[in-house]
């Protein structure tokens, strides 16, 4: 049996590369940058430069905090709608090299080169990781780090390692070798390993486990009366870098979603209404683009005290117009601030269980008929598509800011800060989440 050819690719600190691509005058002669918000606004990093990084900026740490470490930075909102098209482009890149390419989040993609020896005439993996990565920077004038190996779990540890941080001798390109896998992952720390969160590596030091090397030293049979027969198993598995799991053609985000941490915290109602809105026209723009439909709605609430309630609710059939997400949506904001009324912090609207292969051309319909019947369970009609196709027309042609409902473009000062990078940028595109290990 042939030995699988896996690569990860990751754009290396993709979000800061794109803002200094989109702003080459101001963020672009940054040394030290941050991207993620505004200064004196309350989000958090989305990525920082790796200067900001000897300071200790990390992603995720509030901006507030991430400034008092590095108070000479640089600090831009994320470039949303650039962040998108850069990642498309990379991706259809690295499309050239494979006809299996998985997206693992926005700036991350893993691909199969299994059977691919031949046309490649037998090259070293490593080789074709090398001209994939020129290739990429050629196209996009983005830098990637592409790790390999037998399976996704070390081609993914590997990436880490090809990184040319500053200090150190890599390439932007590891690959390890087949049958080095455990040996390779032997150098690492328990903690490096996927999904080995903060409490499992705590109950793993515990019993004295802070390497893998400490961990590959004792047999499956230990692990499992350690921490049980299940995640022992996992363990002893991942400790040697064993990992079955394939290359899709497609991992499908299970969730798509927007949300806003506000400058300061929200109590009149209406204010509160207006920003649900926003958020559920953005996110009903993003779930067309996609070509989806869904038919869970979820609303997220963060408090004043940092409290963070949701509701949600699934209807019997798919939706994806504005007026019905946000119909949906405003209920179940109600139902939560009915239990809890205080000031928001956080507000989000998510959308799930999408059902895909739709048709989002609209035909002709009449946009000023009678209003379709009120129904306990919500539904698009047929003039909620049309005015969904038209309004998706005009915005692809003239920028998402193009056409938004009324209630929008009130004069007063928005209140979010992320409604500047809107303006600044044209438009968002969807929210992209890494999920850290738990």
């Amino acid at each position: 049996m042939n030995q699988r050819r896996i690569l990860h690719v990751d754009a290396d600190a993709f979000f800061v590369q794109v803002a200094r691509q989109s702003d080459p005058e101001g963020a672009g002669r940054a040394r030290l940058l941050i991207v993620g918000g505004r200064p004196g606004s309350r989000g958090v990093v989305c990525s920082a430069s790796y200067e900001c990084r000897e300071y200790g900026v990390r992603s995720a740490m509030p901006i507030a905090r991430a400034l008092r470490l590095c108070p000479q930075a640089m600090c831009v909102p994320v470039p949303r709608r650039a962040c998108s098209t850069a990642s498309r482009a990379i991706a259809q890149v690295l499309g050239e090299f494979t006809p299996v390419l998985q997206a693992s989040s926005i700036d991350e993609w893993y691909l199969d080169l299994g059977g691919t020896e031949a046309l490649y005439r037998g090259e070293p993996l490593a080789e074709t990781a090398r001209r994939i990565r020129d290739r990429v920077i050629e196209a996009t004038g983005l830098t990637v780090s592409i790790g390999g190996g037998t399976t996704r779990l070390v081609a993914k540890l590997a990436v880490e390692r090809a990184k040319p941080k500053p200090g150190t001798s890599a390439t932007g390109v590891y690959v390890v070798a087949p049958g080095e896998e455990a040996a390779f992952v032997a150098t690492l720390a328990v903690g490096d390993l996927p999904m080995v969160g903060p409490r499992f590596q705590q109950r793993l030091a515990d019993r004295g486990l802070r390497r893998v090397a400490d961990v590959q030293a004792l047999s499956c049979e230990t692990l499992q009366r350690m921490v049980g027969d299940r995640a022992g198993a996992w363990l002893y598995d991942r400790a040697r870098g064993i990992d079955s799991s394939p290359v899709a053609t497609r991992d499908d985000a299970k969730q798509m979603s927007r949300e806003d941490t506000f400058d300061r915290d929200l109590h009149d109602e209406a204010e509160i209404a207006r920003e649900l809105l926003r958020l559920s026209v953005r996110v009903a723009s993003d779930l067309r683009r996609e070509e989806r439909t869904a038919r869970t709605i979820t609303v997220k609430l963060r408090d004043a005290d940092f409290t963070t309630r949701s509701a949600r609710r699934t209807l019997e059939e798919p939706v994806r117009t504005d007026r019905v997400i946000y119909r949906v949506a405003s209920d179940l904001l109600a139902r939560l601030r009915r239990s809890r009324r205080v000031g928001v912090r956080l507000l989000g609207v998510a959308l799930s269980h999408f059902d895909e292969s739709v048709e989002l051309t609209a035909t002709q319909f009449d946009l000023f008929g009678a209003p379709s019947p009120t129904s306990d369970q919500p539904h698009d009609a047929p003039r909620d598509h049309a005015l969904a196709a038209a309004v998706d027309r005009i915005r692809s042609r003239f920028g998402d800011a193009a056409i938004v409902p009324a209630t929008l473009v009130a004069p007063e000062q928005s209140s979010v800060s992320a409604r500047e990078s809107d303006r600044a940028h044209d438009g968002d595109a969807t929210h992209p989440r890494k999920r850290p290990p738990r």
